[in-house]
């Protein structure tokens, strides 16, 4: 399967749809980028499963920018509007496929349950103000 580039009009909506989304924050200067590139397309098409999505950082600075992108490549994974992991810098083979396996292996419905917990929190930290 090949990726698919994202942009401003397309990310949200991308990202937060159900299943696992990995994305390639880059850009045609960046030689980590040139060399990581390969290897996740390969990613991809090995796990058809997965959606590969890339972003141009030169072609999308404000995108990149409010996702606070500072340096590339950089690599996000989203499962079911989640994000689960985020990391600059190129990652070999191997390293790409632990992270895919652990993505895929995460319990949801424990990491929902979490996040509802610091939410209320949250919410009760805030009404003791």
């Amino acid at each position: 399967m090949a990726t698919v580039n994202l942009n401003q009009d397309n990310f949200v909506e991308t990202v937060t749809g159900e299943g696992i989304h990995f994305v390639d924050f880059w850009a045609d200067w960046c030689g980590p980028c040139k060399q990581f590139g390969p290897v996740y397309e390969e990613a991809s098409n090995e796990h058809t499963d997965v959606n590969f999505t890339k972003v141009d950082t030169e072609a999308n600075q404000q995108l990149s920018a409010s996702l606070g992108i500072q340096s590339i490549p950089t690599l996000m994974a989203f499962r079911d509007g989640v994000l689960l992991f985020q990391q600059a810098g190129a990652l070999p083979a191997r390293a790409l496929e632990d992270v895919i396996k652990a993505v895929k292996e995460v319990d949801m419905d424990d990491v929902r349950k979490k996040i509802a917990e610091q939410e209320q929190q949250a919410n009760q930290d805030g009404a003791q103000v």
